[in-house]
């Protein structure tokens, strides 16, 4: 068959109408806003138990520019503060952060930014300092490989005198297939102005993560510390950082 002029004129027009529309379906959005809801058997931060070993229920929103700007806010409940500092209240954890990342080269990507725990209402000051704790922190990542450094610009979590404590991390994602994924990761924490240097150590821990997609996914770790009892440790309960299998369960709309 052989078209007239007109008819390819037409024909071309909605060629080059329906590529244009694909073009503008699959452009980058400016931003992007996500939430998530999630349970865990153990809510564990560096490897210290934040809920004296019990369940936590956790919730969060993030923001995300297209330019690599990024806001967020997440919390979940603790128990840290009344259990082992011995104060009155302190029941919650609100973290809200703010940064930017990119990439330097196709491999090597980096992120810096701010982060604040705050704890409403605690009243660990009345045992020794208020719990609130900003950081600030910067990583990059290679490959699968990611290395952060954070630092604290104030006292950390409820101890004295501890401006300029840091932690450094190094973790690994490994992409089994199927939507399953293994993460080796280690850190080590250091607090200042501590006695005998109780409150630094060392943590490690291997998760197994699998995405069942439509944004559900699940994880099971083995997470464990060298903490010491000299200060992890308050009469009956035990140490923070002892060694266990942590569950989670997370969903991302």
């Amino acid at each position: 068959m052989k078209l007239k002029p007109t008819s390819l004129l037409v024909l071309s027009t909605l060629l080059l109408g329906s590529a244009a529309m694909a073009q503008i379906q699959a452009a980058e959005p400016d931003y992007t806003l996500s939430y998530n809801l999630g349970v865990t058997s153990d809510y564990r931060f560096r490897g210290i138990s934040q809920t004296s070993f019990d369940p936590a229920l956790q919730a969060g929103v993030d923001f995300a520019h297209k330019s690599g700007f990024y806001l967020g806010a997440w919390g979940s409940n603790i128990s840290w503060i009344k259990d082992y500092v011995g104060a009155s209240d302190g029941s919650l954890e609100i973290d809200l952060y703010g940064g930017y990342k990119g990439a330097i080269t196709q491999d090597l990507g980096f992120d810096v930014g701010l982060i604040t725990y705050q704890y409403p209402g605690n009243k660990a000051s009345d045992v020794t300092v208020n719990a609130n704790t900003t950081e600030i922190y910067g990583a990059l990542s290679y490959s699968i490989v990611t290395a952060k450094y954070s630092r604290s610009t104030g006292n950390f979590v409820a101890n004295p005198s501890s401006s300029g404590s840091a932690y450094f991390e190094v973790a690994a994602a490994f992409d089994l297939g199927n939507g399953f994924t293994l993460t080796p990761r280690v850190g080590r924490q250091t607090i200042p102005n501590v006695a005998n240097d109780a409150g630094n150590y060392t943590d490690y821990a291997l998760t197994l993560g699998k995405d069942f997609g439509n944004g559900l996914s699940a994880t099971i770790a083995a997470v464990g510390t060298d903490a010491k009892d000299a200060f992890y440790k308050v009469a009956p309960r035990d140490n923070l950082g002892k060694s266990t299998l942590v569950a989670s369960l997370k969903y991302s709309f």
